[in-house]
């Protein structure tokens, strides 16, 4: 989660990569998950990799504003305003991402996969992201 730190500017830790296992939290046992069929992998798997693709490119930018901060320096060829900009596109098109997986995306994965029922750790997830993700927002309007 983002903080502000000593001297007012944005910190954040370094997000985990998400099919990492290691840095997943532990669970109860989960039940078996039920088959699907042929046709279900493909839809399902479909989804799967049209999402990485969203995923891929928010952890890009991420990389990027996080790095610059690290470096105290804007990458080459970048003005202020420029990673400025990045920086509240990259919040509010989380934002757009977030409001699509949980109202369109999770519900029709719930059905066949318990990890996206709403009382789960991905909602949770996305609630501790938006909280440091409003921080940052407030910090590059100011």
């Amino acid at each position: 989660m983002a903080t502000i730190s000593g001297d007012g500017d944005p910190t954040a830790p370094v997000p985990p990569v998400v099919n990492d296992p290691n840095s997943m939290p532990a669970t109860k046992e989960e039940k078996p998950l039920p088959k699907l069929s042929a046709s279900e992998f493909r839809q399902y798997n479909r989804m799967a990799e049209h999402m990485n693709y969203f995923h891929d490119n928010f952890r890009a930018t991420w990389k990027v504003l996080y790095g610059a901060c690290e470096a105290q320096k804007r990458p080459k060829d970048m003005s202020i305003r420029q990673f400025i900009s990045m920086g509240q596109q990259f919040c509010h098109h989380l934002t757009v991402h977030h409001t699509i997986e949980e109202q369109h995306i999770f519900p029709v994965l719930a059905k066949k996969m318990p990890a996206f029922k709403k009382e789960l750790e991905l909602l949770t997830q996305h609630k501790q992201i938006h909280k440091g993700l409003d921080k940052l927002e407030k910090y590059l309007e100011d």
